[in-house]
């Protein structure tokens, strides 16, 4: 029987609803700490607590630190359970999925109902995720995100509904497996994974959404707090106002990289457009265009490759297209 570690952070699936005000909130001791009885078919199952934290709360450094305790116990363990809040889940999934160095199954999930709400998805999501943690085929697939019988990966998953149990969706190619009552299947297998690992998070990256009329102040007031780098989503293809342009080849003057993604969550943005503020204009400035990414995990990777000392615009136009 395999050896797995359940490493508890916070989040929902941590916390319990007070019956008399609807209120879900943290409690002293974790709801599910103590019901080993219903791993032990599965696994032989440690478990620690690595954080108590809402997942706004999450921050890059404890995504670190979390990488740095899975990379150290999966020297000892057959594979990592994390249990985390859905707000920033896709977040330090991607986060992990870049930087920490084993091949064993890392599995992420969370409930969208805590523990003690009727139709809570707590206790049966980590099951679930205990059971792909065991699975061979689980191995050398990067991060994954288990919630609600689908296997996501962490490049792809997204939280698509603030309250649905069915929130974790990967709109731009589907799941990458099911869990059913009695398998693990997988669908298809990751081609290829690129790792950066870090030892800090120094770095102040910012995340700008287009929309119609925008011009250049937010820019220009991102550019007035020295950032070292900058993601927007743009619109469609990769476009932006044309008023957006100028404050832009100001940044990429100063040196500072621009990273453009779609705010579609489905497709890839591409130097189509040749107008103003068109895609092509765009990436002929400098603009690094990345491969499918949303706002939210460009940023993440942005910030792990500037630790990496990676800051030429060619570098990181081979990152982003990966």
């Amino acid at each position: 029987m395999k050896n797995i570690l359940i490493i508890h952070t916070g989040g929902t699936i941590s916390m319990l609803e007070n019956k008399e005000t609807g209120e879900v909130t943290t409690t002293n001791k974790h709801p599910l700490s103590n019901i080993a009885y219903h791993f032990k078919s599965y696994a032989n199952v440690d478990e620690n607590i690595a954080f108590k934290l809402p997942s706004p709360q999450i921050t890059p450094k404890h995504m670190l630190e979390l990488a740095t305790i899975i990379d150290q116990k999966s020297a000892v363990y057959d594979g990592i359970v994390v249990t985390h809040g859905t707000d920033t889940l896709e977040e330090t999934a991607y986060f992990l999925d870049q930087v920490v160095q084993t091949d064993k199954p890392v599995i992420l999930t969370g409930a969208m109902r805590s523990s003690n709400e009727i139709g809570s998805d707590a206790l049966y999501n980590l099951i679930s995720s205990l059971r792909v943690a065991v699975e061979n085929a689980a191995s050398q697939k990067g991060v994954l995100v288990v919630m609600n019988d689908e296997i996501h990966t962490a490049a792809n998953v997204t939280k698509t509904s603030t309250s649905n149990v069915a929130t974790f969706q990967s709109p731009q190619y589907g799941p990458i497996g099911i869990i059913t009552k009695d398998a693990i299947i997988f669908h298809h297998t990751i081609i290829a994974r690129h790792t950066y690992p870090i030892n800090n998070v120094t770095k102040n990256v910012f995340l700008l959404k287009a929309f119609a009329g925008m011009d250049g102040q937010l820019i220009e007031a991102v550019q007035q707090t020295e950032p070292d780098g900058l993601v927007i989503e743009g619109l469609g293809q990769g476009n932006l106002p044309k008023d957006t342009i100028t404050p832009i080849q100001a940044l990429i003057k100063q040196q500072i990289p621009v990273i453009l993604v779609s705010r579609c969550y489905q497709g890839i943005v591409q130097p189509t457009y040749g107008y103003d503020g068109g895609g092509k204009q765009l990436k002929e400035m400098g603009v690094i265009l990345a491969n499918g990414l949303t706002g939210p995990k460009a940023r993440i990777k942005l910030l792990i490759a500037l630790e990496q000392q990676q800051h030429d615009h060619d570098t990181l136009t081979n990152i982003f297209a990966e």
